[in-house]
């Protein structure tokens, strides 16, 4: 990991964000659906109802801790995309492969046991005009909550030669989406580590082709309610960039990447996310807007200047790390 962080102000700043955020936490105590009514919506101005299902969920105000196997109520999980998408969707733009992608697993589960804020990550993958994209798969790798990737075939760049780390393959998987585009993942809340922003990499092929490769994030409330507050996330200090920082994603194309979020009964997280991919690969694809796609600063675990892996593409460009000897990566 690097050590250059930046300078942390030991006053606690109670910003906008943060103000907004603390109280979109209060008020998820009530059914959203009744806090949104009062609010004026739940229609479009026709009359027609606009109400997501997602509006009823209720957030109980503790968080699991123990990784997937405290998920206890999975199958109540309310379905994100119930209310449709409308006819018009906006492609999911390019982000860097970044160095630490490594062998994946067919796998819905991908913790391999790690303990951990559990996740269920949802997915949809459509197309520009809104359609379900069966059979596409969608290929994800994350870090762990100590900030390490795992796998022997990945560069010790990402796994920083940790002997546990290299023996696993945690936090890496691919599935298959189902009739309806849908995709699911269990998981745990991915860490922090120097110079990026908390993000899951993720890449979606269809007929063994690549449509579009990326990343996702996370509101920085969030992310820092997890970080400073949770078991295992919280004996690290505080990360040392955000979303308004980071140099891939950027604080201009942050909302638009990010995940969104609700906790559920059981105290785990339920993110999720529509990927839209091209209809055609002869159609232009795009970059993620404001990224520089890295470059410039310390580069520990997760996007320095090494190539892809087989059968990758390229990474980005970005620089290695001070004292990093680019001669020695594989």
């Amino acid at each position: 990991m690097s050590s250059e962080t930046k300078t942390n102000n030991p006053t606690p700043v109670l910003t906008r964000r943060k103000l907004l955020y603390g109280m979109g936490l209060a008020a998820a105590a009530v059914p959203l659906g009744q806090f949104l009514a009062a609010c004026g919506a739940g229609t479009d101005g026709s009359g027609t109802d606009t109400t997501d299902p997602m509006d009823s969920v209720v957030d109980p105000g503790a968080w699991a801790t123990g990784g997937t196997k405290a998920m206890t109520a999975l199958s109540s999980y309310p379905d994100p995309f119930a209310a449709g998408l409308g006819t018009a969707c906006s492609l999911t733009c390019e982000a860097t492969l970044g160095p630490c992608y490594a062998t994946t697993v067919q796998r819905e589960d991908i913790t391999e046991g790690e303990e951990g804020l559990p996740v269920r990550l949802a997915f949809l993958i459509v197309d520009e005009t809104c359609k379900p994209i069966p059979g596409a798969t969608l290929d994800i790798w994350h870090c762990g909550p100590d900030g390490l990737y795992s796998g022997e075939d990945a560069s010790d760049f990402c796994t920083t030669g940790d002997t546990r780390a290299r023996s696993a393959r945690w936090y890496r998987g691919v599935q298959t989406a189902d009739a309806n585009g849908r995709v699911n993942f269990n998981t745990c809340f991915p860490g922090w580590y120097s110079s990026r922003t908390v993000h899951i990499h993720f890449t979606v092929r269809l007929n063994n082709q690549e449509y579009v490769t990326s990343q996702f994030v996370f509101d920085d409330g969030l992310d820092d309610e997890i970080i400073n507050t949770q078991p295992l996330y919280n004996t690290r200090g505080s990360r040392d960039t955000t979303n308004a920082t980071d140099n891939v994603v950027s604080a201009e194309s942050a909302p638009e990447y990010s995940f969104q979020t609700r906790r559920m009964a059981d105290g785990a997280m339920l993110a999720w996310k529509t990927i839209v991919i091209r209809s055609s690969l002869s159609n232009a694809s795009c970059s993620v807007p404001g990224g520089g796609g890295g470059g410039g600063g310390p580069r520990p675990p997760g996007d320095g200047g090494m190539g892809p892996p087989p059968g990758g593409r390229d990474g980005g460009g970005m620089g290695p790390p001070p004292g990093w000897d680019a001669g020695t990566l594989p």
